[in-house]
């Protein structure tokens, strides 16, 4: 009787320890309150960065000492039209600097859309940077979860061995006052064989939860497979920056001398490709400005490349050389079952390319700077409004929609933009 008492108390302490573990491990999300970083990169990362960095809007680096305050920040984030429409001065200032429209988001709560403000005004230094010191910022995952739970994990361990081991004395001061022979202590590993031996039903539920956790952190590695650039800092994907045989700077070309990007990639309006242009398109402004003309060496070196591609004398001003190949390095790489159209979301959908691209005016070699993922476009679809206004594609379609959503601001999901067979064939 005394031994079933004593099992049915080994049980009972071994749920609520178990029970506890489980608890601690998947509470930590639950009391924290809404995740800013999360609710950031689902529905803010398109257009902003968490620095003073620009994207398609402002960076947000210390936006709460630059609005008036939260109160505002809520009616701006849930219908930012609308306090354009009353007239608010610093919504009107807003929308005269930066000239874009911002999407509304009537489903982020007051609670949510503070956890967003709250992370993304500390503008965190991204990983790798290199401050003034000429020393390389590191910034480091706090309060992970992970981490919480594994010195959890490990003071529980602890506590189990010393309880182990009081159970042990006390027992044998029992036996010693009965007169009992006294239980020799196990070492720990034999001891556990037998625990294990005699507690088939535990260890197979043990065994099951941590094959459940090793399942979800094994999802979550697969998912990032063709996944090129790394995510150095929560906003900022600019871990895939090849080089490239020749330096072509996008900040000179695009940003200090204005060319658009239509004129190289002639392709963005009218195919799936934007197109990599041919080095002779280079050639249309080299046979002009020739590299004695360039301001730096380096400069001078990169022009040189285009004439040895191109086969180009600058000293007859002729095609007068062997021509050379140029193979470049591609950046924005999607899996080949992905069906992606620049026309479509260019000319149809009206999108400025710095929205999956980056701020290319800024940028010497290009590199990515969004993740590109299927969530990543998933849910640009789900807060992107359709234009409509002027937009001579899918009028009958676009009648229709306003029809059945009246005064409702109608997103890309909502005409069918993330049903499966739109991107996969």
């Amino acid at each position: 009787m005394k031994s079933h008492h004593w099992q049915n108390a080994q049980s009972r302490r071994f749920v609520v320890v178990f029970s506890l573990a489980i608890s601690l491990l998947f509470s930590f999300n639950v009391f924290a309150g809404p995740d800013g970083k999360k609710l950031f990169q689902a529905n803010c990362a398109q257009c902003h960065f968490a620095s003073d960095k620009m994207s398609t809007g402002p960076g947000l680096k210390d936006v709460l000492n630059r609005i008036p305050g939260k109160d505002w920040a809520h009616a701006w984030v849930h219908d930012n039209a609308a306090l354009l429409a009353k007239g608010d001065a610093y919504a009107t200032q807003i929308k005269t600097k930066y000239q874009a429209s911002m999407n509304k988001f009537p489903a982020l709560t007051n609670e949510e859309i503070d956890a967003i403000l709250d992370y993304a005004s500390k503008g965190e230094v991204p990983v790798g940077a290199v401050g003034a010191t000429g020393e390389t910022q590191t910034t480091e995952e706090q309060g992970s979860p992970f981490y919480i739970f594994l010195i959890i994990l490990v003071v529980l361990i602890v506590l189990i061995a010393i309880l182990r081991y009081t159970k042990i004395n006390l027992r044998n001061a029992y036996n010693e006052k009965e007169g009992l022979p006294e239980e020799p202590a196990l070492p720990f590993l034999d001891a556990s064989r037998k625990w294990m031996n005699e507690n088939k039903r535990k260890v197979a539920l043990i065994g099951f939860f941590l094959f459940c956790c090793l399942i979800v952190k094994g999802w979550y590695a697969l998912k990032g497979i063709g996944v090129y650039a790394e995510e150095v800092h929560p906003d900022e994907w600019v871990g895939y920056h090849p080089s490239q045989p020749i330096k072509f700077s996008h900040k000179i070309h695009a940003d200090i001398n204005g060319i658009q990007c239509v004129y190289c990639h002639t392709g963005v309006e009218k195919s799936k490709t934007a197109g990599i242009p041919p080095i002779m398109v280079c050639m249309n402004c080299h046979k002009v400005i020739d590299q004695n003309q360039a301001g730096t060496d380096e400069s001078k070196a990169e022009i040189a490349k285009i004439y040895f591609a191109t086969g180009w004398d600058p000293k007859t001003h002729a095609y007068s050389n062997p021509q050379h190949p140029v193979v470049w390095n591609k950046v924005h790489v999607l899996p080949d079952h992905v069906f992606f159209s620049h026309q479509q979301h260019v000319v149809v959908g009206k999108l400025q390319c710095d929205n999956c691209h980056g701020d290319v005016k800024k940028m010497t070699t290009i590199e990515q700077q969004r993740p590109l993922t299927m969530g990543w476009c998933i849910n640009c679809h789900r807060v992107t409004p359709v234009q409509m206004e002027g937009n001579g594609y899918y009028e009958a379609l676009h009648e229709k929609m306003k029809e059945k959503y009246k005064d409702q601001p109608i997103t890309v999901s909502m005409i069918g933009g993330i049903e499966c067979s739109r991107c996969h064939y």
